[in-house]
């Protein structure tokens, strides 16, 4: 048996884009119903909160690390500042790290989750969990839910159903085909912020887990960074491999500079006030690199120049492709901007908007993904209260 509901504003989707548009919209008077497809709201930014919830970043110049000009409005409107007085507004107490970074003194998502929930509550907020977005039903929409198979007549709609990347919580794009088949534009999903593989020698399965500090990332299209990163059984990953993930996807090689703060002379120097029979790791060693980083020059400088100073300059790093999306922290990709209008309402489906991850944009880790996911839901939220 098929129920049929009548409702004022629906959100699809209870992560961090949802919940934002859902406040927004309760903030105008709208009775709101928020519909989530797994058992519990928020699962992947819960997941993201584990390590230390990194909910914003401080540093200038924060709209200059997305892809997508057009998100400005939006993120001048919520940007760091904003969120910032949100996350006090619910209680949390935040600090900023040295690289520009906002955390929120309890490090975890879970007590600025609780405290959200709660006030969305009070606001009059339902949220409905296990229901599953099936499809159209004319202009209404379909769902999966433990009472059965539920038909909803919206008067305004938001959609918020994340990317493509970390199926298991809930960002699936199984919503692709339903959006497409009514004519909205959707660009490719690609990992973003992901891994890259290496084919690894038996040699360096003890090295993994361990982190390379000390390096400078080089890429062939000129950019240079210092992160770090992790030797993984799959490859390499970590913050300073996300960072740079954008351009080896677009083709970029890489190579290493494991002594950045030396020239290659002074190295050279070094080098040759070693004795005479000293092996190559005794050598490297002296020179103050840290086990990870001469197992480096072995695996990938084979065979070894009698210029050692020059391989540490610049490393090559064999990558065999960027890993899977389903990996990927983030994705990029999703809802074109030209099915698009200013205010994030598709183009072919009145009444309908969308914000978070769903939308074509990227950008790297280290706040600036939930900062636009908060901010789109919010301009998006805004603007369906207006319909």
């Amino acid at each position: 048996m098929t129920n049929s509901v009548a409702i004022d504003a629906l959100v699809i989707g209870a992560g961090p884009a949802g919940l934002m548009a859902a406040e927004a919209l309760a903030d105008a008077g709208r009775k709101v119903v928020v519909v989530e497809a797994k058992p519990s709201p928020a699962r992947k930014f819960l997941m993201a909160g584990k390590s230390g919830l990194n909910i914003t970043h401080s540093g200038p110049n924060f709209g200059a690390a997305f892809d997508a000009p057009w998100l400005a409005p939006m993120l001048h409107e919520f940007g760091p500042a904003q969120v910032q007085e949100w996350c006090h507004s619910l209680g949390q107490d935040l600090f900023t790290g040295s690289s520009g970074r906002v955390f929120p003194v309890a490090m975890k998502a879970s007590p600025l989750l609780r405290a959200w929930l709660g006030r969305l509550a009070v606001a009059g907020v339902e949220l409905r969990t296990r229901w599953r977005w099936t499809g159209f039903a004319g202009d209404d929409f379909t769902f999966d839910t433990p009472d059965g198979h539920v038909v909803v007549k919206p008067a305004v709609t938001v959609l918020a159903l994340g990317g493509a990347s970390w199926a298991r919580l809930g960002s699936d794009a199984a919503w692709v085909p339903m959006l497409a088949g009514r004519g909205v534009a959707i660009s490719p999903f690609q990992p973003a912020n992901m891994g890259f593989g290496i084919g690894w020698s038996p040699h360096m399965a003890r090295h993994f887990g361990q982190p390379v500090k000390a390096a400078a990332l080089c890429l062939s299209n000129g950019r240079r960074e210092r992160g770090e990163f992790i030797i993984s059984s799959k490859g390499l990953e970590g913050g300073g491999i996300y960072a740079i993930s954008r351009d080896l996807r677009q083709g970029a090689t890489l190579h290493l500079d494991l002594m950045p703060d030396l020239p290659a002379e002074v190295i050279r120097s070094r080098l040759a006030k070693g004795r005479r029979g000293d092996s190559i790791s005794a050598r490297l060693r002296k020179l103050g690199l840290p086990p990870v980083a001469i197992a480096l020059v072995q695996e990938w400088g084979r065979p070894l120049p009698d210029d050692l100073a020059t391989l540490l300059k610049a490393l090559p790093v064999p990558l065999t492709g960027p890993r899977p999306l389903d990996e990927a922290i983030s994705s990029a990709g999703g809802i074109a901007q030209e099915a698009l209008t200013d205010e994030l309402q598709l183009r072919a489906l009145p009444r309908i908007f969308a914000c978070g991850e769903m939308l074509d944009w990227e950008a790297p880790t280290g706040g600036y993904l939930l900062t636009a996911c908060l901010a789109t839901g919010l301009w998006a939220g805004r603007a369906a209260a207006q319909v």
